[in-house]
């Protein structure tokens, strides 16, 4: 398929954002990132910026909260992509009256890349995160917008340098804490891998108005699957330290954020397993490392080389 879209993102600057206008630009698709002016002044973005410019990204001055500088952005579109960050998810509803207005856009991606939010068995904080953006999910499919909903379970860069050791910056060498019995499978992606995933995604009927999930079966193992993989790389058995869910309940209702956001998040997926414990549906669902063999995505075994 010709990658003709042109994409607009909206958060682009963002932690998996930046990753997903990468992949947008190296694709071939004329690439358009939403900023303010203070974003280009501030030096933290420098870099960035320096990098999206080199790609041939194309910088939209605008504002989520300034309606007709959004319009104006989107008018020049086919495709928004949003990868607005937790904290600005709850006016992440400003997209949907801008994409009616501009009438253009054939395709919209929420801010999600995580957990399935209709799929999920999350305690507090977490599950008021999942049910905002659930309901965002119904206002989408409400103003008919076409859509995509990307579910890419973890991000490998926030979950495997440390095994899923809060606190810890490397992973454990000698004990390793696990969050119910670890039998659950959790998935981990790298997130240039998300970014490839996403964008092959934007002209596909196949996705359309569909959740695209990423769930590799190389990435897809148990907290118990991948501390035995790091024990075999590092060629030592470590000390496993179980934790029951009680405790695990109690420790996030006792817990300040954002470790309480945390926990009750790796409580439902290590503890509930909610990134694998229900089939992919053709009715809702299509798997990208099936949809999409030709991407050569990171392995969770390759990943952890690093570390070693």
């Amino acid at each position: 398929m010709a990658a003709t879209s042109k994409i607009l993102f909206v958060g682009g600057t963002g932690y998996i954002g930046k990753f997903i206008v990468e992949a947008s630009a190296k694709a071939g698709h004329p690439t358009y990132v939403l900023v303010r002016e203070s974003t280009l002044s501030n030096p933290a973005k420098a870099p960035l910026i320096d990098k999206f410019k080199s790609l041939g990204v194309n910088l939209v001055f605008g504002d989520l909260y300034d309606h007709e500088s959004l319009v104006k952005a989107i008018k020049q579109v086919d495709v928004v992509i949003s990868t607005l960050g937790h904290l600005q998810l709850a006016d992440q509803h400003k997209l949907i009256p801008a994409i009616k207005e501009a009438g253009t856009v054939k395709r919209f991606f929420p801010s999600e890349f995580g957990n399935d939010v209709d799929r999920v068995h999350a305690v507090e904080p977490a599950k008021s995160a999942f049910a905002g953006k659930a309901k965002f999910r119904r206002d989408v499919e409400a103003a008919a917008i076409p859509h995509t909903f990307v579910s890419s379970n973890f991000f490998a860069g926030f979950f495997l340098p440390t095994l899923s050791q809060p606190g810890a910056t490397a992973p454990p060498r000698d004990k390793v804490v696990i969050l119910g019995d670890g039998n659950p499978k959790a998935v981990f992606n790298k997130e240039d891998d998300i970014g490839a995933y996403t964008i092959k995604a934007v002209d596909d009927p196949r996705t359309l108005n569909k959740i695209l999930y990423i769930r590799p079966p190389a990435n897809t193992l148990s907290f118990n699957d991948l501390v035995s993989l790091w024990e075999k790389k590092i060629g030592k058995t470590l000390e496993r330290v179980y934790v029951p869910e009680e405790q695990l309940l109690k420790q996030i209702q006792e817990s300040a954020p954002p470790l309480n956001v945390i926990l009750a998040i790796s409580h439902s997926v290590f503890v509930k397993g909610d990134h694998t414990n229900f089939e992919i549906e053709p009715s809702f669902g299509v798997e990208a490392s099936a949809l999409y063999p030709d991407v050569k995505y990171t392995t969770v075994d390759e990943y952890l080389n690093q570390f070693v």
